[in-house]
């Protein structure tokens, strides 16, 4: 199992650094695990509606190439399917059991996903109704990812 994680911007906060290498090391156990990172674009604090899907395509300009045409590619999006943790699991269980063997997750910069990121996924899911900002965003598809292979192993996990 290949679990990609292709997303917007980079890690610049030492403790954002030190929690998702912390998951990936644990998450070593049970799947290959690739961070592929791709440059953000910088956002004006006002945009027009044009100004924002010119940046957005821009981003996907560089997202679109890191996610190969074998992979199952999962956006995180606000209006995405939500999860309990069990649901997750059961998710990506789901997903191997059918032959899936890369999962790609795709999380967007601060302006989200273009329509174009979206349409290539085979999957939206969302962790909430809630806007966090991408590298905490990281962390928390990280563990939860963690989360859910501890649920499939039938080991304990924290509730």
């Amino acid at each position: 199992m290949t679990i990609r994680i292709v997303c917007v911007g980079s890690l610049k906060e030492r403790f954002f650094t030190e929690a998702v290498a912390e998951y990936v090391k644990r998450l070593g156990r049970y799947a290959r695990v690739e961070i592929i990172e791709v440059a953000d674009e910088r956002t004006p604090d006002r945009l027009s509606e044009r100004e924002r899907e010119i940046l957005l395509s821009k981003e996907a300009g560089r997202l679109l190439p890191k996610i190969d045409a074998q992979d199952f590619c999962i956006a995180l999006c606000i209006d995405g399917k939500a999860y309990d943790s069990e649901g997750f699991s059961a998710f990506l269980s789901d997903k191997m059991n059918r032959g899936e063997s890369r999962l790609c997750f795709v999380i967007g910069g601060s302006l989200g996903l273009s329509g174009d990121v979206i349409s290539r996924a085979n999957a939206r899911i969302s962790f909430s109704k809630m806007t966090f900002p991408h590298p905490l965003m990281r962390v928390i598809l990280c563990e939860q990812i963690y989360r859910s292979f501890r649920i499939m192993r039938g080991e304990p996990y924290h509730k």
